[in-house]
C-alpha cells in the first residue's frame, strides 16, 4: 500500500510565529524570477535596499552609517558582529532574559571571546542599573549587547536606557533588533547604538535568506584585522559592496527580490509606524479574544511587546501541547512552541501578513481544539 499523499489546499497555513512568517502573495510572486548575482540590475537592487534600510532607520550614509547585508539568518548577523567587531582582547557584556540572550552567550563561548552575563528573569526587563555597576567595576568590557524584543516571551527591553549607560562608560553598543526593527521606533542616536542587527523575514515581512547590520561606519572601519571568520567578516563584506556592488559570495538572490517587494509594501502601509499600528491591533484583538476562552498572557502588559505573546498552558489534565498543536495546525493555523524555562507556554505571533480577523480566526480554532480535547472553556459569547 502506498503512503497517503496530502491533497493541496487552496492557501498556505497562516504562520502565527515571529519569523519566518506569513508573507503577501506579491512577495511570494517576486521570487518567481531568476537574477544574475553579478548583473548590474541585481546589484542596483542591492544598493537600493541598503539605502532604504538606512532610511527606515532614520539614518544615512551622509551621517556616517552603513547597511551591510549578510547571507544567513539573524543569528548569522549577530555572530558576524561578534566575530568582526570585538577586538582580540575584547570582552562583551550580554544582558539576557531569554533564549536569544543565551544564544549570544553561546556564540561568544564558541568564538572564545571573553564575556560577562547579566541575567534577569524571563518576565523581567534587562536592568540598566546592574549594567552601570558592572561596567564601572570591569574596565575590560569593550562591548554591550542587548536584545530589544526577546521573543522567548515577547518582553520588550529598555534599549535606550541601556544605551545611555553604555555610552556614559564609553563602550560599544550592539542591539539585537531581530523582532522589532520595522515595527518599533528606534532612535539610533538617542539609544547610542553602534551596531543593530535584524533579518529579512521579520517585521519587514520578507522571506528568510539574509540578515542585515546597520552600523556606524567609523566603528566598523576600526575593526580592520580583527575578524575571526572569512565568510562572516562584515568589514570585508562592506568593502565588497563598495568595490563592485556585489556580495563577496553567492547572494540569496530570490530572497533579495522578495525583500524589494516587501519594502515597497512597508511604504504602502505607512512605514514602521503604520505597520506598528496593525501589529498593535492584532495584539489587542488576540488578547481580548483569548480572554474570552479563559487564557491570559504570561507577561505583565507593562512589559509586553506587540510582536509575540506567550500564553501558559491550560491547567487541565486533558491538555497536551503536541495534540493541541496538531489540532490547531489541521485547522490551518501554525502556532509557536514556548521557550520559557520556568513555565509551560505556547506563543502566538502578531506579525507578518496577518490582520485582526486572522487573530479572531486563530482563537476560534484554539477554542475548537480545546473542546475536542476535553479541556473546558467558557461558553461562546
Amino acid at each position: 500500500m502506498q503512503n497517503a499523499v496530502a491533497l493541496p489546499t487552496p492557501k498556505d497555513q497562516l504562520l502565527f510565529t515571529p519569523g519566518p512568517l506569513t508573507t503577501s502573495l506579491a512577495v511570494k510572486q517576486a521570487m518567481l524570477h531568476d537574477a544574475g548575482s553579478w548583473h548590474w540590475e541585481f546589484n542596483g537592487k542591492v544598493k537600493a535596499i541598503r539605502e532604504k534600510l538606512l532610511s527606515i532607520a532614520g539614518i544615512s550614509r551622509a551621517q556616517g552609517w552603513e547597511a551591510v547585508l549578510l547571507q544567513g539568518s539573524g543569528t548569522f548577523g549577530v555572530e558576524a558582529v561578534f566575530l568582526t567587531g570585538v577586538p582580540p582582547e575584547g570582552k562583551v557584556a550580554v544582558l539576557s532574559n531569554g533564549a536569544y540572550g543565551e544564544r549570544a552567550v553561546l556564540m561568544l563561548q564558541h568564538a572564545r571571546i571573553a564575556h560577562a552575563v547579566l541575567r534577569t528573569p524571563e518576565d523581567v526587563p534587562n536592568d540598566p542599573a546592574a549594567l552601570d555597576q558592572l561596567l564601572a567595576s570591569d574596565p575590560a568590557i569593550t562591548h554591550v549587547l542587548a536584545v530589544h524584543c526577546e521573543t522567548t516571551t515577547g518582553i520588550l527591553n529598555p534599549i535606550q536606557e541601556i544605551g545611555a549607560v553604555t555610552r556614559r562608560h564609553g563602550r560599544t553598543y550592539i542591539v539585537d533588533a531581530m523582532s522589532s526593527f520595522g515595527a518599533y521606533p528606534i532612535d539610533f542616536e538617542a539609544c547610542g547604538i553602534d551596531y543593530l542587527i535584524s533579518s529579512a523575514n521579520k517585521c519587514v515581512e520578507g522571506v528568510p535568506g539574509f540578515s542585515f547590520v546597520l552600523c556606524r561606519r567609523a566603528v566598523l572601519l576600526a575593526t580592520e584585522g580583527w575578524a575571526r571568520s572569512l565568510s562572516m567578516n562584515l568589514l570585508d563584506q562592506l568593502k565588497g559592496f563598495e568595490k563592485n556592488g556585489q556580495f563577496r559570495y553567492t547572494p540569496p538572490t530570490h530572497a533579495i527580490l522578495a525583500f524589494e517587494q516587501a519594502l515597497a509594501e512597508l511604504d504602502i502601509e505607512g512605514g514602521p509606524a503604520g505597520r506598528a499600528n496593525r501589529y498593535r491591533e492584532n495584539h489587542r484583538t488576540l488578547v481580548e479574544a483569548m480572554a474570552r476562552i479563559g487564557l491570559s498572557p504570561y507577561l505583565n502588559p507593562a512589559v509586553q511587546s506587540h510582536i509575540i505573546t506567550s500564553f501558559p498552558y491550560p491547567n487541565h489534565p486533558a491538555y497536551n501541547w503536541t495534540d493541541f498543536y496538531s489540532r490547531v495546525a489541521g485547522k490551518g493555523f501554525l502556532l509557536y512552541p514556548g521557550k520559557i524555562s520556568k513555565a509551560d507556554t505556547f506563543r502566538i505571533g502578531n506579525i507578518g501578513r496577518l490582520f485582526p480577523a486572522d487573530m479572531r480566526a486563530v482563537v476560534y480554532a484554539i477554542r475548537e481544539a480545546l473542546v475536542e480535547m476535553g479541556v473546558p472553556v467558557p461558553p461562546a459569547q
